[in-house]
This record gives structure tokens, C-alpha cells and sequence, in this order.
């Protein structure tokens, strides 16, 4: 994760665009990239979406991942242990226990 997180952040330095990456702006671009990713299934089922466009799908999943790395780094958080903390928090939330009910 963090030579991916290095190489994501050489794409944007090496352009100098980090001075147009405020938390206010990655933020948005998340959110603009993640109703680009809603639009491959819009009006359609997911398996036919997928079918139609898998590449462009996987495109989009990456702007939301790459907006997102660039989001957590500038405000100096570490990938791995914000996501192993939420993953805890929503066992609390969630336990195992009450999701076997939709086994049955």
C-alpha cells in the first residue's frame, strides 16, 4: 500500500497539482468520481452494466481509490489503520450473530 500511495503521489507532484488538493477539493472529487461509477449503473442491472463496461467500471473505482490515498495521506492518516479500526467499530455495530439471520 505505500508504494502504491508513493507512485500515486509522484503522479501528482511531478504535475504540481498537490497545491490544487485541498481536503475540500479531494473531497469533492470523491464524491464527483463516485456518481461517475453510479452512471455505469444507472437504469441498468449490475451484471449488465459489468458487461458493458468492466474497464470503464475499474476506472472509476481507482479515481475514488487514488482521490481517497491522496485525501488520507495529506491529513496524515495511515491507510491500514484506519480501515483495521473502522473494520473493528462495524463488528461492534454489526455483529456476527445478527447477520446469520440472513442465512436463513
Amino acid at each position: 500500500m505505500k508504494e502504491l500511495l508513493k507512485a500515486v503521489n509522484r503522479f501528482r507532484d511531478e504535475r504540481n497539482w498537490r497545491r490544487f488538493h485541498k481536503a475540500k477539493d479531494l473531497s469533492l472529487s470523491i464524491s464527483l468520481e463516485a456518481a461517475e461509477l453510479l452512471e455505469h449503473f444507472q437504469w441498468i442491472d449490475s451484471e449488465e452494466a459489468i458487461e458493458n463496461d468492466k474497464e470503464g467500471i475499474g476506472e472509476e473505482i481507482a479515481d475514488v481509490m487514488i482521490y481517497s490515498m491522496m485525501l488520507a495521506d495529506d491529513l496524515e492518516f495511515d491507510l491500514e489503520e484506519i480501515i483495521l479500526a473502522k473494520l473493528e467499530k462495524n463488528k461492534e455495530k454489526y455483529p456476527l450473530k445478527e447477520s446469520k439471520k440472513y442465512d436463513d
